[in-house]
């Protein structure tokens, strides 16, 4: 009997079978009666060595300087100052200008900010917020900076309610509605009585806003409803206070799925991101890198950190944090200095941690056509996929583990799905009139990462590894 995988529901993180715990436990230490002059220091029985207690780690630790002086600045996510803006001059003026208009009391426009993932979208917009709110607390004008992200929201009513417990914490306030058992409208309605009350200017910031697809039996996707409802509520008098919607995605196209009266209502101001490249990449590091104490990080440091984030398409956040990790990985082992080995080692970690984070959340289906489709990539030379290639080694896999068996359409579709979580991308190709139309892939990661990670799944661990590559080969020279 096959896999049953239709929902596509992620798998239960503290129950399934792709996951390993570790229990810690350490035992109390001696009673304060104790009289037999045992000291604080545990023993360990097997070796008949003394080993340092928790507490003795705990303050080893707690007394060394460390290499690293500011954490925050090795936060991606954390509002760092205009000068340490890197890269980004043309579309942190258009971001200023089309939002300052809420110094004058005036609504801003909507913004449609879109490009890949970390490359400044949502930094800039923090950014400007922040400095508006500044200037604006000086103006005695109430303006508030509600921003959620959207990929771990469900639904609009769970949508809708984060709005308004956003809103609520900016301004200081509790939410009168419960999160559940409640209609969406209640919880409209709570958003913007909470708005009204206390502000005069709001900038909704909706992060990964093309991850709220919503409910599938709706015509519209989550995401069309929510725009077309807060771009709508100031010319039905729900809102008072003047609303300024600004959209973040890394989907270029997102546009082209919301809904013709949402577009008609939400009519944005686009403003495109594009890749930083190294040379960037290297400028945002060295802004950062007051992070570490003085003299500790090596000069090749920088540069390989850009270059290694640069190959997946200069994402800052990567480079950030693999300067983070690497630091941390040098104090761990008591090193003087953050050198080329470990932003190596940080690499690697870094690579399985965020590989590791998307695969333990997709459905079976999603795992066998990712291992397909990288199985092939591994073993071409420019590493990329073509999807009939891949469609061919998915046919194999689900047949190995008796698993339901898609069309190759369905194959498609959900390698495409995939591309939101920027471990592939794809280019739509043809080798002349005789071949076809079909879709070659490209990862972001390296793909022996991909296939090292999946095969922690019980399920594809089933399938013998050489045999996978064999069939990788014989499609490979068919396809040529």
């Amino acid at each position: 009997m096959g896999i049953d995988d239709s929902d596509g529901s992620p798998p239960d993180p503290e129950s399934g079978d792709d996951s390993t715990q570790t229990d810690l436990s350490a035992q109390s230490p001696a009673s304060d009666g104790a009289s037999d002059g045992a000291s604080d220091t545990a023993t360990d029985e097997d070796a008949g060595t003394p080993s340092q207690s928790i507490e003795d780690m705990l303050l080893e630790f707690d007394e060394q300087e460390g290499l690293i002086r500011d954490r925050s600045l090795l936060d991606p996510n954390y509002v760092v100052s205009e000068d340490r803006i890197v890269g980004r001059d043309e579309q942190l003026q258009e971001v200023t200008k089309m939002l300052r208009v809420a110094l004058g009391d005036n609504r801003p426009p909507n913004l449609f900010l879109y490009g890949p993932s970390g490359t400044g979208k949502s930094l800039i917009t923090k950014a400007v917020c922040k400095n508006i709110s500044r200037i604006c607390d000086s103006r005695d004008i109430q303006f508030g900076t509600v921003e959620v992200n959207c990929q771990d929201l469900d639904t609009l009513g769970v949508a809708v309610y984060e709005l308004a417990q956003q809103a609520a914490d900016e301004a200081g306030v509790e939410v009168e509605v419960p999160k559940h058992g409640v209609a969406t409208k209640e919880k409209w309605d709570e958003l913007y009585r909470i708005v009204n009350e206390n502000f005069d200017s709001v900038v909704f910031v909706l992060d990964e806003l093309d991850m709220l697809v919503g409910r599938r039996d709706k015509q519209d996707p989550a995401f069309s409803r929510l725009l077309y409802q807060l771009s709508r509520a100031g010319a039905n008098d729900d809102l008072t206070a003047y609303i300024s919607v600004v959209a973040i995605s890394n989907d270029t196209k997102m546009m082209e799925s919301v809904g013709s009266r949402a577009l008609s209502s939400f009519t944005p101001e686009d403003v495109h991101f594009d890749d930083y490249d190294a040379n960037q990449l290297q400028a945002i590091l060295r802004r950062r890198q007051d992070a570490f104490h003085d003299g500790v990080v090596k000069e090749e440091v920088i540069p390989l950190a850009a270059a290694f984030a640069a190959q997946t398409h200069g994402d800052a956040r990567k480079a950030i944090d693999l300067m983070r990790v690497a630091g941390e990985l040098a104090e761990r082992e008591g090193d003087a200095e953050v050198r080329e080995k470990h932003v190596r080692m940080a690499q690697d970690k870094v690579e399985k941690n965020r590989v590791l984070e998307v695969v333990r959340g997709i459905s079976t289906q999603k795992k066998l056509c990712l291992y397909a489709t990288a199985s092939v990539a591994a073993q071409t030379d420019g590493g990329t996929a073509r999807s009939t290639t891949g469609y061919q080694v998915y046919q194999y896999l689900t047949e190995s583990i008796d698993a339901d068996q898609y069309h190759q359409e369905t194959y498609v579709n959900k390698m495409k799905e995939l591309t939101t979580y920027s471990l592939v991308d794809f280019e739509r190709r043809s080798h002349g009139p005789s071949s076809g139309m079909f879709l070659e892939f490209q990862f972001g990661e390296r793909p022996e990462t991909i296939l090292e990670t999946l095969r922690e799944d019980s399920r594809i661990e089933m399938v013998s590894t050489d045999e996978v590559e064999s069939v990788v080969r014989a499609q490979v020279r068919h396809e040529a």
